[in-house]
């Protein structure tokens, strides 16, 4: 290391409380984020609108609407796959969401879990 090391603290120049108040930021935006995708509603849909499934920003499922010629006695399989296809794409509907907020959040970088 030179000689005196580095003078006024951070290399770049940013100081150590600028950069708590930076992170303190950040953590009220994401925290802001959260309550905001929390209280969104994702619906998708299956077999063509025969079921269609809501779910939450907490991956609760909050509402499920099946057509009645859905239910078909004889093809009880049919209808469970459908429902299982339209929750799944409602959660990745809201997972992608998220993850593209968290993105904004972060300006792309990727904290790895850190939030």
């Amino acid at each position: 290391m030179a000689k005196g090391g580095f003078r006024g603290g951070m290399p770049g120049g940013m100081n150590q409380a600028a950069m708590m108040k930076q992170a303190q930021k950040m953590q009220q935006d994401l925290l802001r984020m959260q309550a905001e995708q929390e209280a969104k509603t994702f619906t998708a849909a299956a077999g063509g609108g025969m079921v269609n499934a809501t779910v939450n920003g907490k991956h609760e499922l909050v509402n499920l609407d099946i057509k009645p010629e859905a239910v078909d006695p004889d093809d009880v399989e049919m209808l469970q796959d459908m429902i299982i296809a339209a929750v799944n794409e409602a959660m990745r509907t809201a997972d992608a969401e998220a993850a593209n907020n968290m993105s904004r959040l972060t300006g792309g970088l990727n904290l790895g879990g850190l939030f």
